[in-house]
């Protein structure tokens, strides 16, 4: 029995009537279903929380179609390993036995020169790609191979499909249907999983192994007592990682340095990656703060820098000077909502053309049809300020910054408002 897999990886199912979960993707006439049923599969993207079956899900794909399947993950391969299975996958091109599949584990993680690697495969039509991702793709994946790929959205598992996977194992797994054993009470199984069917079956089995014997009644007492102790206090890896960088971030932006601080200490504590700690808050200096404080930017950049010199356990000390110096600053999102309608304006109103005043006129024939005609060089008036138009004409007068009610964006509305008279309602 100690020679056997663990009961998560006993329990991986081998088809989609089997598969947990992703009903909006596999259910019955669901998008994905209906794309493995005709065949026509295109390069896909998994994006979601750990344990929800995105590896799974590729394998069964594969399976289903019988095509061959190449595995690789981000953590450990590099442009040699992408290269070689590019060339196996080739070397199938002309065979019977169908596209082959490659899956990338974290594609997150691999470099812009590493998802370059891939394209030309994508593009070719050597391999059907299928990338896994807990990161936003958005931002993560090069945008030439987002943009042949299809995004699908997996899900946490709900309490009722958590449940009924336990009810699957106690009674289908080779080792535990050989023990009676009655779940009382799952709501602490559960609870521990996160959402993650991967760390609930884990939690399950520990708690199985502490209890001992063939006849177990489980409780969320006794779950608690064997589990905890075999379970790290912060995931970095699982839902926790996601609600506590969550807490984080919304105790910052509420102005609390002391919760701000006590998150950071747990992701410290928890082992989390200083660099992507001070990412989030490269980021939230512009959104939560901008130019409320235009310092807080320049302090979340040195730290980011910093902390990638120097390292824990030094780096802690930085980023609770930033954390504190952050939450305990004026707050504003007026930038963050100035180019989030700046951005919906443009996918209403498309291209418009530029005025030909503000236009460049590198050449002696546009500057003939009136490119730059009439520019008024700012640095050329009082103030360094002239009234003229920089709009296309029919948006002219939108605006788009609303500074935020602090000292510092009181000031820029005044400055505006005095240039601008009422041409934007400041």
């Amino acid at each position: 029995m100690q020679n056997l897999p663990p009961l998560a990886e006993r329990m991986r199912p081998q088809n989609l009537d089997e598969y947990v979960g992703q009903q909006h993707l596999v259910g019955p006439d669901a998008v994905l279903r209906k794309a493995i049923q005709s065949g026509q599969l295109p390069s896909m993207i998994f994006w979601g929380p750990p344990g929800v079956g995105k590896t799974t899900l590729a394998y069964i794909i594969s399976q289903t179609l019988d095509r061959p399947f190449f595995n690789l993950s981000a953590i450990n391969s590099g442009v040699k390993d992408i290269r070689d299975v590019i060339d196996r996958a080739a070397a199938l091109q002309n065979s019977f036995m169908g596209l082959p599949i490659l899956f990338i584990d974290e594609i997150h993680r691999f470099s812009k020169s590493q998802q370059d690697s891939l394209l030309g495969a994508v593009e070719r039509g050597l391999v059907t790609l299928i990338g896994a991702t807990t990161e936003n793709p958005s931002f993560e994946v090069i945008s030439a191979l987002l943009s042949r790929s299809q995004v699908y959205i997996l899900k946490s598992l709900d309490e009722e499909e958590l449940s009924g996977l336990l009810q699957t194992a106690i009674k289908q797994d080779k080792v535990l249907k050989q023990k009676n054993i009655t779940i009382k009470e799952h709501e602490a199984l559960i609870r521990l999983s996160g959402g993650d069917a991967r760390k609930l079956l884990n939690v399950l089995e520990i708690a199985i192994n502490g209890i001992g014997g063939d006849k177990i009644v489980l409780t969320n007492e006794n779950v608690l007592k064997h589990a905890q102790q075999n379970l790290a206090l912060y995931d970095k890896a699982g839902e926790q990682h996601y609600d506590i960088i969550s807490a984080f971030i919304k105790s910052i932006r509420g102005s609390d340095p002391n919760a701000a601080v006590y998150w950071l200490a747990r992701m410290i504590e928890g082992g989390e990656d200083p660099s992507f700690i001070a990412r989030r808050l490269l980021i939230l200096a512009s959104e939560d703060i901008g130019n409320a404080n235009p310092n807080a930017l320049l302090m979340a950049n040195n730290c980011f820098q910093a902390v990638n010199v120097i390292g824990f356990p030094e780096s802690r000390i930085i980023l609770s000077q930033a954390v504190t110096y952050m939450a305990s600053s004026a707050k504003s999102n007026a930038a963050y909502m100035a180019i989030n309608k700046a951005q919906a304006l443009v996918k209403q109103t498309g291209n418009l053309p530029v005025p030909l005043h503000i236009r460049n006129a590198p050449t002696k024939l546009m500057k003939n049809i009136g490119y730059g005609k009439d520019y008024e060089y700012a640095h050329g008036f009082e103030g360094n300020f002239s009234e003229q138009e920089y709009f296309p004409d029919t948006l002219s007068g939108t605006k788009l910054y609303d500074p935020g009610k602090n000292p510092a964006e009181d000031k820029l509305r005044e400055k505006l408002r005095q240039n601008w008279k009422n041409k934007y309602n400041y």
